[in-house]
């Protein structure tokens, strides 16, 4: 049996307590007030409880924009994707074989990390300023979210591929299999998982990104840019709504990667046990 606990563990389990309080706090008062009734405000006592403003969301706004936004958000979000994980598998690929200036190349690829994402923002629109160059999400916000989002897909795909046991790889080729049908039948199976990680990171930290496409979005907002704007003209619990229902994709999003790691796993044990 164990011993009474000491005064240093309930210490320690307040202190962690405020702490998750601290950090989901903002989100769990947001989605309460978004909750209001036609007659609510931004603040507590609540006044009613109803889905008014998730019904006035799917109404036509007298302010924004805030369908056209989340599908440029989704559609950035999906090209960053596309493009980090593409980007980081070869990156990643590349760095396993030695040559010539590959340790400056990865701090220069890693420096963006702690450069003020607001200078990488201006840095961008300038560029493509003087390039004569349209600044508009698709393109100069593109570009100034892989930034954002490529050092943390090349971070992951190093340590994955550093540790990867080369002997499977030499197994394949020994049976026969071309350098393609062992990337495409060996590695990328086993690395999988991962991959979908660093999707998850590229469409996550793009979907969300507001400094580094703040001065690169052009004349059309994204949806962390348009619900900055509401915060100066919107004075109804609509603004809550709608952080709820982000909040919801973002979580739903992260589950359905989740879903599919599972789903990968659980289909590998089983190839594993039919083979053995």
């Amino acid at each position: 049996m164990s011993g009474p606990r000491s005064r240093g563990f309930y210490l320690l389990s307040a202190f962690f307590a405020l702490f998750v309080l601290f950090l989901y706090g903002p989100i769990l008062t947001i989605g309460i007030l978004s909750f209001q009734g036609p007659q609510g405000g931004l603040t507590f006592p609540m006044r009613g409880v109803s889905l008014h403003w998730f019904r006035d969301l799917f109404q036509e706004q007298a302010v924004g924009d805030i369908w056209g936004s989340f599908r440029r958000s989704f559609a950035l979000g999906f090209m960053v994707m596309v493009t980090t994980v593409v980007v980081s598998i070869l990156a990643g690929l590349a760095f396993r074989r030695r040559f010539a200036g590959a340790t400056l190349l990865f701090y220069l690829a890693i420096a963006s990390l702690v450069i003020p994402s607001i200078l990488v923002s201006l840095g961008v629109g300038l560029i493509f300023n003087q390039l004569g160059l349209p600044v508009h999400w698709a393109s100069s916000g593109f570009g100034s979210q892989l930034t954002w989002t490529l050092p943390f897909g090349l971070l992951i795909m190093f340590a994955v591929l550093n540790r990867f046991d080369k002997t499977y790889e030499e197994a394949a080729r020994d049976q026969g299999a071309t350098a393609w049908q062992t990337f495409a039948h060996v590695l990328l199976p086993m690395i999988a998982p991962s991959l979908l990680g660093v999707a998850l990171f590229g469409f996550t930290l793009s979907y969300d990104e507001f400094a580094r496409t703040l001065l690169t979005a052009g004349s059309y907002n994204t949806l962390p840019l348009e619900i900055f704007g509401m915060t100066t003209n919107v004075t109804t619990p609509v603004i809550f709504a709608l952080g709820t229902l982000t909040t919801v994709f973002s979580l739903a999003v992260i589950g359905l990667f989740f879903l599919a790691v599972w789903l990968m796993s659980r289909r590998r044990r089983k190839a594993t046990v039919g083979s053995s």
